[in-house]
Order: C-alpha cells, then structure tokens, then sequence
C-alpha cells in the first residue's frame, strides 16, 4: 500500500483557509476522512470553491438543493459519516465538511459493514466552533469560500535537535554538580574527622556520621519510590478531571514559585566561585531566617525573571522564559535528590515505565482517550498545557506547534545518570570502565528513538520513558552484570565516606586505586 494512502486511511490534519465577502478569514485545522479521495498535500495550483448547506441540514436524506461545484456544510449526527459524504456527492459536491458536536476532533470512520469505495469525493471534521462559524457566514447570506490541503510534516525538525540538547545538556550539568557537590561534603567530612579531638561532644555524633554531615541532600527508598509513581499517577487524574482555566493558574503560580527556587539556587552555586564572601556572610530575614547576602542580593532578578514569565506565558517569546526556569528547576531537584544505589533506581524506573506507558497507551482503554496526551496538550484548558515542560517551537513544521519533553522524562533519567557518575568517582573508575558515559550514551539514544517512534507514528503521542527506561537501566545492569559487580551497584552504591577527597589517598576507608 502507498504510504500516502496509507496515512490518509488512518486519517491526517487537513488546513482550510476559508474566504467571507471576499476577504480572508482565519485558517481552520480539521481531521479526514478514513474514506474518499486523497486530499492534496499542497495548495498550489488550487483554487477555491464556494460553500454552502445541504438541505435537509444534516445531510442524512437526499438533498433538495443541488451542489454542483460546491463544498458541502453539514453537522455530524442523525446517521453515519458515509451517508452524510454519499449524499453530498449525489448533490453534485466535491468535498464535504462536517460540523463536529465538540471542539475535540475525532476519526471519520466507517460503521460496522458498511462500504465506501463508491465515495470519491473528501471529507473533513471541522471542530465545533470553527463549523459553527462558518454557518453563521452562510446563515447571513454572505459568500464563503474554502480551500482545504494536508501538508506534510518534515520528518526532522531543528527544534527537536534543540530539546535532545537541552535534555542531554541538564542532565550533565546536574551531574557534574552532583558529584562535585559529593566531593566538596566529602571534603568536609573528612576535615571534620581529622578535628574529632578538637570537637565539642555534642558534635562529635555529626561528625562521624556521613548522612547527618550531608544533611542537604534526600536519599530516594523503596517506599518513596514506589509513592513517587502514585502520586504521580493521583495527581495526573486530578489535572484530567479538574483542569480548567482557574487550576492552570494554579499549576502556573507554582511552576514560578518553584522557578524561582530553582533559579536563585542555580545562580548562587554559580556565583559563589567569584564571590565567595558574599556567599558566606549571612543577614537575618524576617520569616526567612539566614539568607546570604549573595541569595538576597539576587533574588529581585530570579523574582522578576518568574513573574514576568507567568504574566507573559502565553506570548510566542514564553517559551524561552519556560525552559530557563524548568531547567533550573531540574538541575536543583537533580541536586538535592539522588539515588542511593541501583535497587532504588530499578524500581523508580521500572515503575516511571509502568506509569507511562499505562497512561499514554493503556488508559483510552478506561478513559476512551489517552489521559496523559490530554492533560499534555491543555484540551481542558482551552489549549493552554502544563507548564511542567521544556518545549522548543517547531521552526520547519507547516502545522506550527512544539516540540515538548516532560520533566519527569529528564529528572527520573537524571538520577541514574547522576548516580552512575557518583559511583564512578567512588571507585575511581576511568571514563570507558565505569557506567557515566554508557548511561549518558543511552539516555540520548533512548530519548533519539523517542522522536524517531514519534515521527513514525505522524506525530502520535510516545511515552518517552518507554524508550529510555530500556536504554539507561538497561545499559547499566547488563554492564554490572558483564563486569560482575552488579552486586556492589545494587546494595552499595555510593556514600559520603566512600568519596575520594584531596590528598587523603593513604587514609581514606576505600584505599582502591585508579582503574
């Protein structure tokens, strides 16, 4: 089968540029038809016909008005989409609109036994108020012209090589902060072994126990874990059966809330190498307790940067403010939770896999459409998404829109790949034998295969997890297992006095040598 008929048959996007009282009016995206001809991908050499209504209305009896040269207005009910396109083609149409009864657009597909090779001429679903539109322009007696093509999609578009690189590009900078991060409170830790004699009693306690000298960071369990994926999960249903303008800006105050943390950290980390004095010098504020003069001194920008952003967000521009917070975000969540050791990563991850495949591909099983696709995409919102994503706009792509990647895509990933070099620095593992690189090779191929399914499928939503799981987990435990030291991956891990810190070599508890 042609490939062309092949995605026309499951139904494509189709554009109708539409003309009243001779003056061009907005662009309507509608669905075809899986039966009829083959709509044009381009418009060139095109002309526009005249529009007008069936009569009777509904198009489900023959029509008392001939058509012949018209495109045929209907509205979708009282019998099937094929009686609706045999009757405008009795009538003399060449093409048939059909008013949708919601503003979602579904497939225009046969009933049970029914035939339609006879049906030669196009079909498309308007959404409602589109449709509705139009009847009003042809009810007031005014000229309406349409013109309807299907351009194709590119199958490579720069701003996904954009978002690989900023996902790709997060998770290395997170963890390049992490283990520097580890290395510097093993640092500490260690000096503060070596001052024991010279301690307080009461901090003596501290001193000798890694976990409370870092105390800034979360350890990821079992449990947590596994609650991470059904909250998760809670809080998907929630944005599905209550999202609405007022929740958005809910879910908008507190993605600057958390830009702004997220923001302020990113810059002070960075700052603090040149301006370590102020970094260190703290002054009291009320209900904030010690803030550093460094944090105070840049929190007017961080707080600007997020408001301007929400009160902007939905300009074409918003999209960069997005990215820079969620980034943020990202590499400051990536910073202060991490995983203790492979076993905690194998059922975060498995689990993540679990949670997106169920809701992208299972749940229209339940909820007669995808949950995650829906919420994604903002169709209870008036189209405004979540703003829990990194997104680029698609610069090539006749049908505009983004390129979008989830947060959890990049965070749950992120971990791992933190870990990995976490545990490489622990064992002083070069680069080729310890696992960083391989899981960072596997998350860009994992995230590659993402876009390669996506176009694959014309644009169908992909649980990008699916992919990824495989190719970083994976990776990870079939190298431990290759290398026989899965077992220390699994239980071990890597902790605070494992950490090789500066000059210690002849002290510290590992004593192993580089590899």
């Amino acid at each position: 089968m042609h490939p062309d008929y092949i995605e026309q048959y499951v139904g494509a996007r189709v554009k109708i540029r539409t003309w009243i009282k001779g003056e061009e009016d907005s662009e309507i995206v509608g669905v075809s038809a899986r039966f009829g001809k083959l709509i044009a991908d381009h418009e060139q050499g095109k002309t526009s016909v005249p529009l007008s209504k069936l009569d009777p209305e509904d198009g489900c009896t023959d029509s008392i008005k001939p058509l012949q040269g018209f495109t045929a207005l209907v509205e979708r009910g009282n019998c099937t989409f094929t009686t609706k396109a045999r009757t405008a083609q009795k009538a003399g149409a060449v093409a048939l609109l059909v008013v949708n009864d919601k503003q979602e657009l579904y497939k225009m597909i046969c009933s049970e036994n029914d035939t339609f090779h006879d049906i030669i001429i196009p079909s498309v679903l308007l959404p409602k108020a589109a449709g509705e539109h139009l009847e009003e322009a042809l009810d007031s007696n005014n000229e309406v012209r349409v013109l309807h093509y299907s351009p194709k999609r590119t199958m490579v578009d720069i701003a996904e090589v954009f978002l690989w690189l900023m996902a790709l590009g997060t998770i290395l900078s997170a963890s390049f902060w992490s283990a520097w991060t580890a290395k510097e409170s093993a640092q500490e830790h260690y000096r503060r072994l070596k001052e024991l004699p010279e301690l307080p009693a009461e901090d003596l306690v501290e001193a000798r126990d890694p976990e409370k000298a870092n105390k800034d960071v979360i350890d990821i369990n079992v449990l947590s874990a596994v609650l991470f994926v059904l909250m998760a999960s809670a809080f998907l249903m929630l944005l599905y059966f209550y999202m609405s303008a007022w929740f958005m800006r809910v879910l908008v105050i507190l993605f600057c809330i958390g830009g702004f943390e997220g923001l302020q950290t990113c810059l002070v980390s960075l700052l603090y190498r040149w301006f370590p004095k102020a970094g260190k010098k703290f002054i009291k504020v009320p209900l904030l307790g010690e803030v550093s003069v460094l944090a105070l001194f840049l929190s007017p920008f961080c707080l600007a940067f997020s408001v301007v952003w929400g009160v902007f967000r939905l300009n074409s521009y918003a999209w960069i403010g997005q990215d820079v917070l969620g980034m943020a975000l990202i590499l400051t969540v990536l910073q202060i939770v991490r995983l203790p050791n492979i076993k905690v990563a194998a059922i975060l991850l498995g689990c993540a896999f679990l949670y997106d495949v169920f809701w992208v591909f299972i749940s229209p099983t339940f909820f007669h459409e995808s949950v995650m696709i829906v919420v994604a995409r903002g169709d209870k919102s008036d189209g405004e998404g979540i703003p829990m994503l990194l997104k680029v706009p698609r610069l090539y792509d006749p049908w505009g829109g983004y390129s979008i990647i989830g947060f959890g895509d990049i965070l749950l990933p992120g971990l791992l790949v933190s870990f990995c070099l976490r545990y490489d620095w622990t064992a002083r593992k070069s680069l080729f034998r310890g696992y960083f690189l391989w899981s960072t090779v596997g998350y860009g191929l994992g995230l590659f295969i993402t876009y390669v399914a996506l176009n694959a499928m014309n644009g169908s939503g992909q649980p990008a997890l699916l992919y990824i799981v495989p190719c970083t987990l994976g990776t990870v435990l079939l190298l431990g297992w290759w290398r026989g030291e899965l077992k220390s991956l699994w239980f071990k891990g890597d902790s605070l006095d494992q950490f090789p810190v500066d000059g210690e070599q002849d002290h510290h508890p590992v004593g192993r040598s580089p590899e």
